[in-house]
Order: C-alpha cells, then sequence, then structure tokens
C-alpha cells in the first residue's frame, strides 16, 4: 500500500533575528510586529521524520519545520531592514564624494574670496584712476586759461611794436615770417 503524504508550504520564509537592546519608540514610527510560528497538522508530521529545512521531492517543495526555529516574539522589523541595510550598503563612495563637494566647495569659497579681493583692489584702481583725471582735467583747464593770456599778451606786444616801429616790424616779419592764425 502507497504511503500518502501531505506537504505544507509555508507562505513566507521566516526569519529567526535577535533583538537589539530596546530603542526609544519616538525615533521609530513602525511598531514591532510580533508572529507565532506556523501551524503544522499533526497529520503532516507523521508521516517522515520531523526535521528543520527542505527537501525536493519529485519537484515540490516540502518544509518541514521544528517549532522551536520560528520564534517571531519581539522582532523589530526597523532593526532587521537597518541592519540588512548597513550591511549591503558601502559609505565609502559617499564618504568620498563628500570629500570632493568639500574639496570644491573650499576651493570655489578661496576663489570668491579672491575675486572678491581682485574686485575690491580694482574699485580703489578705479577710484584712483578718475582722481587723476579729474586732476588732469582741471591741469589742463588752467593751462588753456594760461595759453589764452599768453596769446592775448603777444598779440597786444605784436600792435604795440607795430605802431611803435613800423619800419624794424616789417623787416622782421620778412626775415622771420610766421603765420598770425593759430
Amino acid at each position: 500500500m502507497a504511503t500518502q503524504r501531505q506537504y505544507y508550504q509555508p507562505a513566507a520564509l521566516p526569519i529567526n533575528v535577535p533583538s537589539k537592546a530596546p530603542v526609544p519608540a519616538s525615533l521609530y514610527p513602525i511598531s514591532r510586529v510580533a508572529g507565532s510560528p506556523p501551524e503544522i497538522s499533526d497529520s503532516s508530521t507523521t508521516a517522515g521524520s520531523r526535521t528543520s529545512g527542505y527537501s525536493l521531492t519529485s519537484g515540490s517543495l516540502s518544509g518541514e519545520y521544528e517549532s522551536s526555529s520560528l520564534s517571531y516574539s519581539g522582532i523589530d522589523v526597523v532593526d532587521v531592514l537597518s541592519d540588512r541595510l548597513q550591511n549591503t550598503f558601502d559609505p565609502t563612495p559617499l564618504d568620498k564624494g563628500l570629500a570632493k563637494q568639500a574639496q570644491a566647495s573650499g576651493q570655489m569659497n578661496a576663489k570668491q574670496r579672491e575675486l572678491m579681493e581682485l574686485q575690491a583692489l580694482a574699485q580703489r584702481r578705479l577710484k584712483g584712476a578718475r582722481a587723476n583725471f579729474a586732476e588732469g582735467l582741471k591741469v589742463a583747464r588752467e593751462t588753456k586759461r594760461d595759453l589764452e593770456w599768453t596769446q592775448k599778451r603777444v598779440s597786444a606786444l605784436k600792435a604795440k611794436a607795430e605802431t611803435a616801429h613800423p619800419e624794424e616790424y616789417r623787416r622782421a616779419s620778412k626775415k622771420y615770417a610766421f603765420d598770425d592764425e593759430y
């Protein structure tokens, strides 16, 4: 006579993770989840021995569990996920990226300070150039006034010399020919 076997297939694999030290509930918005081991009927344990683990039999998955390995009480889902994330996440590239970003930020700040110093220097030079230009305009106006006064004085002396000594003036003007127009 053929022995009839019943197989139990769990919906999800159990996780047996030791609990960490208690943490204030305000740090984690998710509450603790307590679970109980899946129910195993007496008829499924009568055929064969009770072993933990899986065995493949004729293409189907057979999972017979010992009830001692299925303890879910006190497992913190956030702790489990945090542990898994810490084990899979390598912070080295992030740290290197942050270091490069800090270096680039420092270099940019140094360049910005250098630009501000150069801008202040340019403003001081512009202020000096404007003062020199204003001084130059003042000197040019004074020189123009002096030249106009000198021209009037020379014209007056010329007219006086021409009227006082007309013959000598005519000879001198032929000998030293110059234009009266400026």
